[in-house]
Parts: C-alpha cells; sequence; structure tokens
C-alpha cells in the first residue's frame, strides 16, 4: 500500500464490533453455524468465517479468534449487537454464552513494510508468522496477524491488528507510533483499503451478496466440514455454477472522481455499480471498488458515471 514515507502505518478503526461466545457448548455451537472449519482451530489460531442467511447470502463476515476455551468473533461497522441477536435464534439447548464486548472495545490496524517487527519491537511481543494466529498483549488484547488482499487474488499482505479494550488498545498505539509508525487519517486509510482491493461488509457487500461475488469463499469458507447455516447455495455454486459478479478494483484515468453509487458501463450498458472511492493523498489518481458483471474480465476499460468517467477493470 503506497502512502508516503514513512512506510508503515497506523489506523484505529472508528467502529468495531466484538461478540465474545463461551460456556461448555461453544465451539460446537459455531462449528454448525459458521462456514469455517473451527474444530481444526486450537487456542491461540484463528480464521476468516462467514454466518449466512438460511437461502446462503451473508449475514456476516468475521474473524473468529480461538482464545483459551472462549471464541472472538471480530466484526467490522457496529454490528455486535446484531450479531448477538442472530446468533441467539438459534441457541437453543446448548451451554453458551454470548456477550457483546463492543462498547470498551477497539481496533488497531498497522501496515506496510516491517509492520510485524515494528509491532514486536514496540509492544515487546512475537508477532505470530500464521495467518490470524495471536499473541497475548496486556490484561485482555491480542495482537493478531492477519493476511488480506485484492479481491479476486489470494492475500498476500500481511497485516497486524491489535485489538482489545479501548485503554489498552490506545496505550499499544502510543507504543507503535514512539516506535515509528505514522498515524493515518481516514482519507489515507480508506485509500490505501480501496487500492490494495481490501472490501469491507456493509460497504462494499452486504446481505444481499453471494460469497463468491466478494471471494470470500477462498479463505472464508470450508467445502469438507460437515453442515453449517446455508451451505447449499454456496457448496452447490462451487460445484457446478457461478455468480454472475464481482467485486473489482478499479484505477480512474484522469483527474476526475466518480461518486459511490455511480453506474459503471462497458460497450453502452450497464454492468456494476461503485461501491467505495477515494483520492490519493497526493490527489494525482482516484481508485475504487465495484461490483461489476462476470463478463467484464480485468483488464478491462469500462465509463464510470454520469460524465463517462475512463476507468481500467483490474483483479
Amino acid at each position: 500500500m503506497k502512502l508516503s514515507k514513512p512506510d508503515i502505518f497506523i489506523y484505529e478503526h472508528p467502529s468495531s464490533g466484538l461478540v465474545v461466545v463461551s460456556g461448555k457448548d461453544a465451539t460446537t455451537f459455531l462449528q454448525s453455524l459458521v462456514s469455517q472449519d473451527l474444530d481444526s482451530i486450537v487456542d491461540g489460531g484463528g480464521g476468516r468465517t462467514l454466518l449466512l442467511t438460511p437461502q446462503g447470502k451473508l449475514g456476516y463476515a468475521l474473524s473468529a479468534l480461538k482464545v483459551g476455551e472462549k471464541w472472538w468473533l471480530y466484526v467490522d461497522g457496529e454490528y455486535g449487537q446484531a450479531l448477538v441477536d442472530a446468533l441467539t435464534r438459534y441457541r437453543i439447548r446448548v451451554e453458551v454464552v454470548l456477550e457483546d464486548w463492543s462498547s470498551n472495545f477497539a481496533a488497531l490496524e498497522l501496515w506496510g513494510d516491517g509492520a510485524s517487527e515494528l509491532a514486536t519491537r514496540a509492544l515487546q511481543i512475537s508477532v505470530a508468522e500464521r495467518p490470524f494466529s495471536h499473541s497475548r498483549w496486556g490484561d485482555q488484547s491480542l495482537v493478531v496477524r492477519v493476511p488480506q488482499g485484492a479481491v479476486g487474488e489470494a492475500p498476500e499482505r500481511p497485516t497486524v491488528f491489535v485489538i482489545g479494550p479501548k485503554a489498552e488498545v490506545a496505550l499499544a498505539g502510543d507504543k507503535i507510533i514512539s516506535a515509528g509508525a505514522n498515524q493515518a487519517t481516514s482519507e489515507q486509510f480508506e485509500y490505501a483499503r480501496i487500492e490494495a482491493g481490501i472490501p469491507l461488509f456493509g460497504v462494499d457487500f452486504d446481505e444481499r451478496t453471494i460469497a463468491q461475488e466478494a471471494f470470500l469463499e477462498r479463505d472464508g469458507v470450508s467445502f469438507t466440514k460437515g453442515c453449517f447455516l446455508g451451505q447449499e447455495l454456496v457448496c452447490r455454486i462451487d460445484s457446478r455454477g457461478h455468480v454472475n459478479r464481482f467485486i473489482r478494483r478499479l484505477v480512474i484515468n484522469g483527474d476526475s472522481t466518480p461518486e459511490k453509487g455511480s453506474e459503471v458501463a462497458f460497450e453502452g450498458k450497464l454492468v456494476g455499480e461503485v461501491t467505495s472511492v477515494a483520492k490519493s493523498p497526493d490527489h494525482e489518481r482516484s481508485v475504487a471498488l465495484a461490483m461489476i458483471r462476470r463478463e467484464v474480465e480485468p483488464p478491462t476499460e469500462v465509463a464510470v458515471g454520469i460524465g463517462e468517467i475512463d476507468a481500467t477493470v483490474l483483479t
């Protein structure tokens, strides 16, 4: 992700949700609902997973972390209580406790070349190498290695998250900044996120989305585990079908910046809609994410918005 020197950046997410699932039946309860195989995850590990609707559409995109005998379910945005409510519908005759910790929860994201090494030095811990592995910091916080990459591609960019109580996370952020990280603005983060092709739940995809449209099945769905909620649609598409659209990156050609929600056209036909857009910090170019018809394969030149701004569709 290219912003400006220094090469390591830190950003506190303005809203994040954390639901903690505990109790004797916590793992079996979640295993029957979410798309990831949780039985293979041990303490200190985790993975990306989905909670689908019974019809197979997206309910929530989550990071599931095994912390002792508990599960931490992290979600971007203010969805903590909504996630508790969704899980509660299926809590029948099981010993499970669902807690929304979102009100005192914070999440810092650290990225750039050497981010893991800087976090290790600043926080005096070892940042785990395996995806979604985590180390404990302070009394109740976690330092998590999260792989992220462009939509349509395998995750390539290791990112470090510090998540936990607000006061502890703030202290960790101070230490990381003192060690040399640059505190990113919301505009810098948004440009970096979109340029890297990282979609956000509730922004670039939502409850109308099928997992394969956002490439969420690549590391968020196990096709070998037992049944889970909404499994039929996702597995049917994987085995003998396809989706009709994908989230794609757009590079805007020229000085113009389209608006979120702008239509995308190819050869005079409507083929998609912009879901996120941002201008670079130096204002030299704009980038966007868009939901695009599958027939438009990257790289393809398209027109965006009423003024027909030229753009290139990328993976």
